[in-house]
């Protein structure tokens, strides 16, 4: 099976038992992490599920957008076509809250870095490929110049603001792709789920991780998800449905898609 999928953050929660399903499927995968013992340890762990597949680690910082681009151009250099990316990546909580491009981390990874990511692989992907967002449950509304600074508000509010920005321009931007690119879908993997989020937020083990790794695999390559593009997938209600009602702001969006653009523009104006 010569299928490849992408996966940020895949070295433990989420990330990891989506890799381990995929690796299980036959799927070659390229694996993200911040750090290289655990992505060559998380390898060895797929590998030991599955040694016919090919897989490929990818080392970045996610809250420093010059890191997003290098993995972008390494993702590119070792593929040339991807089927799925998964931005699986985020954040709750964060010991230094201002990234080294003066924003909020917290918003850098949640909402700015998978979309700087989406914009750079496009040239690897077409319109058999998928996009998945992993939005929450978790979704306030925002203003979208907050994403240009560093927040003051509390990591909670911070979080549902960012996944609620992720899940608007998933809904946007599928408008751009709908005649050439690929589908995007922004998903909630379901609630409270075992992840270290989870755990260093709420101070609970959680549900099992497979629960959303299940749905990240439908979304990544079912027919259940074929489309649908654009739309928000809910996994505790197990349906698309419509998300927090400030998505179908226009204006609010429209100003958001151009705040992004502006940010990402000088990455993407180098990129290889």
């Amino acid at each position: 099976m010569n299928r490849v999928i992408v996966i940020t953050g895949s070295t433990d929660g989420i990330g990891l038992a989506t890799a381990k399903l995929l690796a299980g499927q036959g799927y070659n995968l390229g694996i993200h992490g911040r750090n290289q013992a655990k992505l060559e340890n998380t390898k060895s762990v797929l590998l030991g599920i599955n040694d016919k597949i090919q897989i490929e680690t990818f080392k970045a910082d996610l809250s420093d957008l010059k890191q997003t681009l290098s993995l972008a151009d390494s993702i590119k250099a070792h593929y040339g076509h991807i089927d799925t990316l998964i931005n699986n990546a985020g954040v709750y909580s964060v010991p230094q809250t201002k990234s080294v491009d003066g924003l909020d981390v917290r918003y850098v990874v949640n909402v700015i870095t998978p979309y700087l990511l989406t914009r750079a692989l496009l040239k690897v992907m077409n319109d058999s490929s998928r996009v998945v967002n992993l939005s929450s449950a978790a979704q306030a509304p925002f203003e979208p110049h907050e994403l240009c600074s560093v927040s003051l508000m509390p990591d909670g509010v911070v979080y549902a603001k960012s996944k609620l920005a992720l899940t608007m321009w998933t809904r946007y931007v599928s408008k751009e792709f709908e005649n050439s690119g690929p589908s995007i879908f922004a998903v909630n993997p379901a609630s409270m789920l075992g992840s270290k989020m989870v755990r260093d937020a709420y101070g609970v083990n959680g549900g099992d991780l497979n629960i959303g790794a299940k749905v990240l695999v439908e979304a990544s390559l079912g027919k259940s998800f074929t489309g649908k593009t654009g739309q928000y997938f809910d996994n505790d209600t197990a349906q698309f449905r419509e998300p927090h009602p400030f998505a179908k702001d226009s204006k609010s969006g429209e100003v958001l898609i151009t705040i992004l653009n502006n940010l990402v523009a000088p990455f993407l104006a180098i990129q290889h």
